[in-house]
């Protein structure tokens, strides 16, 4: 059986199944310069990975959807009427006050990034012959390699990193009730080592991508939130693991589509910065407004910008649609290929 590479194996090696890996080696062999730069350079940090990384992968879904006439063709009433019922909903939810708003969006965030681990290990076993069995077992490692280290994070002691704002976690501190979770997390992955080699051996054959995803998630996911207590370190993993592989899944999936506004093709040199530049562009425009409008951390324009203080009911859920809507979004453009 040949491996089922989604563009080919060295494109798909560098830009989907590496970067949780080697963020991870940085991690390990550069902490010194990751303490520097957390405390020296928070700016350029903040810039790299908030900005050119995790928002800018937001805006990667138009590429497979609203710049492509058939796509928007095929799902256009979705795609119009989203964005408003996410307004809609940030807008009743900020009422109920500001942590109930950022609370929500970060479970429905959590849940996200969970399922995109689930998309691509799914896209990686679409060659496999499908049984019961196999199917639950493959779900049960991704889903016990993510749904752990958050049930660790809920139930330990406050952590030195957020998802958005303190305090947008339900915690409930029981150590035997973690301790439980915690030997059954192991004994899942102990199985998951037992089974696949098991499988290797008897198949004679080992599928590197769809097991990279999974021993890279269970590593990235495990150090990221349980073994290192670390804000910086947290963000590497978290947003470089989910946000340069999703970019280069549109990528792969749409350099050939006929895009709308005379986009060129993504698969000539152009088209590549095209991409890439228009990521950057949306990016950067978002986090300017939500700098000048509502956080003024980086930018601070306070004193020209006190009159939309008292707009924050609308600003934010405004300003959170494009997050929102791809969190949405994404579990509909995807659904035919994650079955």
């Amino acid at each position: 059986m040949k491996q089922p590479w989604l563009n080919n194996p060295k494109t798909d090696s560098i830009f989907i199944l590496m970067p949780q890996l080697l963020v991870l080696s940085i991690v390990f062999f550069f902490q010194n310069f990751l303490k520097e730069a957390e405390e020296n350079h928070s700016f350029f940090t903040w810039l790299l990975l908030i900005v050119f990384i995790d928002v800018a992968h937001v805006y990667a879904t138009l590429f497979k959807t609203y710049f492509v006439k058939e796509e928007f063709k095929k799902k256009r009433k979705l795609l119009i009427y989203l964005p408003i019922i996410c307004f809609v909903i940030g807008f009743i939810l900020f009422l109920f006050g500001a942590k109930v708003f950022w609370s929500v969006l970060a479970y429905v965030a959590v849940f996200h990034f969970i399922r995109q681990q689930y998309g691509f290990m799914r896209l990686y076993a679409r060659m496999e012959i499908k049984t019961k069995w196999s199917v639950f077992f493959d779900n049960l490692f991704i889903y016990a390699a993510t749904v752990y280290p958050m049930i660790f994070w809920f139930m330990s002691s406050p952590r030195k990193f957020t998802w958005f704002v303190e305090n947008e976690f339900l915690t409930y501190q029981n150590p035997e009730l973690l301790q439980f979770f915690t030997w059954m997390y192991y004994s899942i992955l102990g199985f998951y080592i037992f089974r696949t080699t098991l499988f290797s051996i008897k198949k004679k054959y080992f599928n590197i991508p769809k097991n990279v995803i999974i021993i890279g998630t269970f590593l990235s996911w495990y150090f990221g939130i349980v073994y290192f207590n670390n804000d910086l370190i947290f963000t590497l993993l978290n947003v470089v693991s989910h946000g340069i592989p999703y970019m280069a899944l549109i990528y792969f999936n749409q350099k050939e589509s006929n895009h709308s506004f005379k986009i060129p093709k993504l698969s000539s040199l152009i088209g590549i910065f095209t991409y890439v530049g228009i990521l950057l562009f949306f990016a950067f425009s978002e986090e300017y407004l939500w700098e000048i409008l509502v956080w003024n951390e980086h930018f601070n324009f306070s004193q020209g910008f006190d009159y939309f203080v008292q707009w924050q009911l609308i600003l934010v859920p405004l300003l959170t649609v494009p997050q929102f809507t791809h969190y949405v979004l994404d579990g509909f453009i995807w659904k035919s290929k994650k079955q």
